[in-house]
């Protein structure tokens, strides 16, 4: 391939479908299914929630101004990874593809971006910054997250990846306004 010429369209789908196959084939085990149906679930806000609960109880008032900050980009996060999903109406692997299992309930109908890293990623960014002694904890359960997504045939890997740079990116907008 020239370096000039960026891969094709078709090349990058079908990268992108083999990796949700072969991640996705992990589901047929069900221990490892539950294990990554739970971690879901928990991406999904209850541990980001808990977490900021408490920190806010153990780190006093001087925590309070940087969860809210954070608690607003979140929310600036959601406007915007909504809006992609109304534009870009990707759907699931799952509904595309007979071959994908899927492993748990989605919360809407549509893929690109993924919300859950999305999150987490922002989550990781902002509470690493200013709780660096979590960032470990953070990182792994931010990983977690982002391959339970695939796992459970409920996103492709690109859609991941955006959802980790839309993450990112807010998350660091996030810092650098508040």
């Amino acid at each position: 391939m020239n370096k000039l010429n960026p891969p094709s369209p078709i090349r990058v789908f079908d990268w992108d479908l083999a990796w949700c196959l072969r991640l996705n084939r992990y589901s047929a085990h069900s221990a490892i299914a539950v294990f990554f149906k739970h971690i879901s679930r928990l991406g999904n806000g209850r541990f980001w929630y808990t977490l900021i609960a408490l920190i806010a109880l153990f780190e006093g008032a001087s925590a309070w101004l940087p969860l809210f900050h954070m608690l607003l980009t979140a929310g600036a996060g959601v406007l915007i990874y909504k809006a992609l999903k109304l534009r870009t109406l990707r759907p699931r692997p799952y509904q595309v593809h007979q071959a994908v299992v899927l492993g748990e309930r989605p919360l809407d109908h549509f893929s690109f971006p993924s919300g859950h890293t999305l999150h987490a990623v922002l989550f990781t960014v902002m509470l690493g910054y200013h709780f660096p002694a979590l960032l470990p904890l953070l990182l792994v359960f931010t990983s977690l997250v982002a391959l339970s997504r695939m796992v459970l045939g409920l996103h492709y890997p690109t859609d991941v990846l955006a959802g980790a740079f839309l993450g990112g990116g807010l998350g660091v907008m996030g810092l650098w306004i508040f």
